[in-house]
């Protein structure tokens, strides 16, 4: 099933407008694969168009590090995850060490995934403008609105991964250079606020953005950028009145672990996902995004390759003080608060021996020795860790299906079939706009607001399922904030936690102004418990905020046109 209701365009594409005006026409026999834009300015055309400007948010065109789910750039840089597999790789072992150059291939696939997808959002614009008059404005009205919330997604993920980069619309003559001395917010918000305006409650197929994402997205942008009374009208808006696509009302999923699994997409939490699905005849329509982000080993889900190993850090972020709190003052990676049983990595003891108190979150969103694997078994350590001295000794264990779901929730054939599965990424959920709407409400000083919307995460996570275990598990909600700077630590550690491993900490380290700090402290920490990874590693404030612009881009328009992010 196709959650956008039309097929996702399998070919890459790549639009050829051509013009027959000679007397021998006859003789001029089209390019294979060619399209003629009168062949697009229809109804059917246009929402091609848009289909094959969604499939762009797989990423899969740019290989395994280019999906909007920035698993490598948001979750691995911001400490969530060491990249894994094993110290010979050489795949992204440069990037989690923050040695990355402007030469990176990875680097590069990412940039230019980005502005394919920006490419088919402003052809898709382009040709709205020249539809058959049989196309009612309405639905005119509504397909743009829809290209300019996709084009500013993409924008979106150029701005947080590599800052302004040049911007281009569907005006722009495909000559012309154009530099990159603009701010991209403004036209991000411009595309945002239309798409707001213009999209319907209820779309056409459940998988398409409505008026709420888009509300939800150019809420995103206003606290990114610091302007938290705007966001705030908007937060109230989508938590009082928003909806899915299909118009039920927003609210967190009842049990934290069906966020992941793909018989439960869509629903009710999500605000805007990539949609994936398997089976199809190919394995195009797939979640391909963490087919490498597996227990590593032939009797494992997935199979294949051991990458995104969660870290000391985030394991230890989930200890729960006596009151069920966390531990704001950073002191669970200190002392007796450590879960020394899984510290050492070379151990074969199982990991059931910690007596702390925990978030039950833990154990939905890592993989830990001696526990259960969803419905896999007990974990069974080193043989799924592909080398547990370089990588740790953690699985993760969001978006991995289910062993009940084998061969309906992945895909049956094909190269990594094991690994491609149909669990929808969500961009956004209702429990990120919750915790959003909870930073807002705190910075505008209103603390009470705030903390109501923390606890209502945390109550889905005191209601886990997990609760009713014979473990260790001990959450509960917060009484009172002492000040905005408490609020501020609970907030934004409360993310850490709800958000883990889904593409948002290091984007949220870096426009909160604590990157360099945190890193590198995290840093030091990973760096005794393994190998090499981490040695010698720091992260360089002013610099490894962004990533570099790719060279090859730069030898394309000339430097004096795209100018070089700052240290590289």
């Amino acid at each position: 099933m196709i959650r956008y209701q039309l097929k996702i365009l399998v070919v890459p594409l790549l639009i050829a407008f051509v013009s027959i005006h000679c007397s021998n026409d006859f003789l001029e026999v089209p390019p294979s694969n060619a399209v003629y834009s009168s062949d697009l300015e229809t109804m059917e055309g246009v929402e091609n168009l848009l289909i094959g400007t969604y499939s762009l948010l797989t990423g899969r065109a740019g290989g395994f590090f280019a999906g909007s789910d920035n698993w490598l750039w948001g979750s691995v840089l911001g400490g969530d995850a060491n990249r894994g597999t094993e110290s010979g790789d050489p795949a992204a072992k440069n990037i989690q060490r923050f040695e990355i150059l402007p030469s990176d291939q990875d680097v590069l696939n990412k940039y230019r995934t980005l502005y394919e997808g920006v490419a088919r959002a402003n052809s898709t614009i382009k040709i709205i403008t020249n539809l058959k008059d049989d196309v009612s404005l309405g639905d005119k009205i509504r397909m743009e609105a829809e290209a300019k919330f996709l084009r500013a997604h993409f924008y979106f993920d150029l701005k947080k991964n590599f800052n302004n980069t040049p911007y281009v619309d569907e005006e722009w003559d495909e000559i012309t250079p154009v530099p990159n001395n603009l701010n991209l917010w403004g036209f991000i918000e411009e595309d945002l606020q239309f798409a707001f305006e213009n999209l319907p409650e209820k779309q056409i197929a459940v998988g398409r953005a409505n008026k709420y994402a888009a509300a939800a997205y150019l809420a995103k942008t206003l606290l990114y950028q610091k302007e938290f009374e705007e966001a705030k009208e908007l937060f109230d808006i989508i938590i009082q009145n928003g909806t899915t696509s299909d118009g039920t009302p927003y609210q967190l999923l009842g049990q934290y672990a069906d966020i992941f699994r793909s018989i439960y997409d869509n629903h009710p939490e999500s605000v805007f996902a990539v949609q994936a699905a398997v089976n199809t005849g190919t394995p195009l329509n797939s979640n391909f995004s963490f087919v490498l982000n597996f227990p590593n080993g032939q009797d494992a889900p997935g199979v294949c390759c051991g990458f995104f190993q969660p870290s000391f850090d985030l394991v230890n972020s989930f200890r729960t003080d006596a009151n069920g709190l966390p531990l704001l003052d950073a002191s669970y990676n200190q002392g007796s608060n450590l879960m020394k049983s899984d510290m050492g990595v070379e151990s074969s003891e199982s990991f059931t021996t910690d007596q702390g108190s925990i978030d039950p979150r833990l154990d939905h969103s890592v993989g830990r020795r001696g526990l259960p694997y969803l419905d896999w078994g007990l974990h069974p350590g080193k043989r799924w860790i592909r080398n547990q001295a370089y990588g740790g000794p953690y699985s993760p264990k969001k978006f991995v299906y289910y062993n009940e779901g084998i061969g309906v929730e992945n895909e049956s054939t094909g190269w990594g079939a094991a690994g491609l599965t149909a669990v929808n990424y969500c961009i956004i959920r209702y429990a990120d706009v919750l915790l959003m709407a909870a930073e807002t409400e705190i910075e505008l000083g209103n603390l009470e607001q705030g903390r109501d919307y923390i606890n209502q995460v945390r109550q889905r996570a005191k209601e886990s399922q997990l609760m009713e275990a014979d473990a260790n598990y001990h959450i509960d909600l917060y009484d009172a904030f002492e000040d905005q700077e408490e609020a501020r630590k609970a907030v934004r550690f409360e993310r850490k936690l709800e958000l883990s491993g889904e593409g948002h900490r290091f984007y949220d380290l870096v426009r909160w102004g604590i990157a360099a700090e945190t890193l590198n402290t995290y840093l030091q920490h990973e760096d005794q418990y393994l190998t090499d990874p981490f040695a010698g590693v720091t992260f360089e404030k002013g610099k490894h905020e962004f990533l570099p612009i790719p060279q090859q881009e730069i030898d394309l328009l000339g430097a004096e046109v795209l100018i070089q992010n700052p240290g590289y």
